[in-house]
């Protein structure tokens, strides 16, 4: 999953500006509400990017579907993708070579 995120993070903090232009943002808490009521989802996940934007991932563990936001600064939270199959993992870090 972290793998996935910082993907996903990585092309999505590219382009902020665009984000808060396209129709599918609305105020941080009207965007909740919505994930919560309609499709069941919460928060799982969050971190920071550039520019001050917050980057969260909403999902539901009985449904599978996901979502991604960003809100920015101003109080934009824009829809950023969506997707079904959502899974929760704990990987751990693969053993470090010696490079001596």
């Amino acid at each position: 999953m972290k793998r996935m995120i910082i993907a996903a993070l990585a092309a999505l903090l590219a382009c902020p500006v665009a984000a808060q232009t396209a129709r599918n943002c609305a105020t941080r808490d009207k965007v909740v509400e919505r994930l919560a009521e309609k499709y069941g989802e919460s928060r799982q996940a969050l971190g920071l990017g550039a520019q001050g934007a917050m980057v969260e991932i909403f999902a539901s563990e009985e449904t599978g579907s996901w979502t991604i936001t960003m809100t920015m600064p101003n109080g934009a939270t824009c829809l950023m993708a969506t997707g079904q199959a959502f899974e929760r993992l704990s990987e751990a870090l693969p053993e470090q070579g010696d490079d001596t």
